[in-house]
């Protein structure tokens, strides 16, 4: 992988994550649940010509060591990662669960972006239903599918982790997620995956991890429901996955789209992983945003 590894302090520890290099303007990468800093290598690739790319492992992922301790420790790091950085107006882009995450550092006032790029990570549902869908992800049955599905929280030997990395490497081009992505890359996301603890290696995130983050308080002020795009003034792209968690939403995406100016909406062939399985195409929707941006800046100075 490209870029160098980094720790950036937050309030209780440190955040591992990959500087990529580049110049010029700030932007933000931050994976979906169950992935990593490492997700990002293609699509940063891209990147580095015209911008200066950052990449996160958020708190129970990657080389992070920091676990969450509440539900909104997530998007909290956000606030504290683009103030550490000295950034001014970054691009944040996220991914899924970093969708949401960029979203909420958005509208709790922690970053002020010059623009959001949102990849297949929305949340559309009221306060009920978003209670209702978090609950559900803390029941026993939704561990045990993970456990069988991602194997979340195992605990593995050297010779087990790097069978396990290279076997997720082998079945890509079959796998529902990893379709469509360069077979070295989700070798690499895999082994990142992997904390080494003693003498053994640990699969993150661990399902005590999502328990966790989807407790949400049902008061919060800033909550993962659709009412939080009311919060939200900056120009904001939504990329949307035709064969993702929330194609069949579509509707629902373009309402939050269109109630506000600045706002766009693309679509994209691919599945969920998008900055895995289409990193071009991404890298090129993020490029534009770095230069609207850039062309912002030199109006305002010129």
């Amino acid at each position: 992988m490209i870029g160098s590894e980094i720790e950036l302090p937050v309030v209780d520890g440190v955040l591992s994550g990959v500087d990529f290099g580049g110049r010029g303007e700030g932007v933000l990468l931050v994976h979906g649940s169950g992935h990593n800093a490492a997700a990002w290598g293609d699509v940063a690739s891209r990147l580095v010509g015209e911008c200066h790319p950052i990449a996160i492992d958020l708190r129970g992922h990657g080389q992070t060591r920091l676990d969450s301790t509440g539900p909104e420790q997530y998007w909290r790091d956000i606030g504290r990662v683009v103030t550490v950085l000295g950034w001014d107006r970054p691009v944040l882009v996220g991914h899924s669960t970093g969708g949401y995450a960029v979203t909420a550092a958005t509208a709790g006032g922690l970053v002020r972006p010059a623009a959001l790029c949102i990849v297949d990570g929305v949340v559309l549902d009221d306060r009920g239903a978003s209670l209702a869908e978090h609950a559900a992800a803390r029941t026993t049955e939704a561990a045990d599918r993970l456990r069988t599905m991602f194997r979340y929280g195992w605990e593995a030997n050297d010779d087990q982790m790097h069978a396990y990395a290279e076997q997720c490497a082998r079945e890509a081009g079959g796998d529902w997620l990893n379709a469509g992505a360069r077979r070295e890359l989700v070798e690499e996301v895999t082994r990142r995956s992997f904390l080494h603890r003693g003498h053994r290696w640990v699969r993150r995130p661990a399902i005590e991890e999502i328990a966790t983050v989807t407790a949400v308080d049902p008061d919060a002020e800033v909550f993962p429901s659709v009412e939080v795009y009311d919060r939200l003034t900056c120009p904001m792209t939504i990329v949307l996955a035709e064969d993702g968690f929330y194609a069949s939403r579509r509707d629902e995406v373009r309402a939050v789209v269109d109630a506000a100016p600045g706002r766009r909406l693309i679509d994209i062939g691919s599945n969920h992983n998008i900055p895995m399985t289409r990193p071009a195409d991404l890298a090129a929707i993020i490029l534009d945003l770095v230069r609207d941006r850039a062309t912002a800046s030199a109006g305002n100075t010129g």
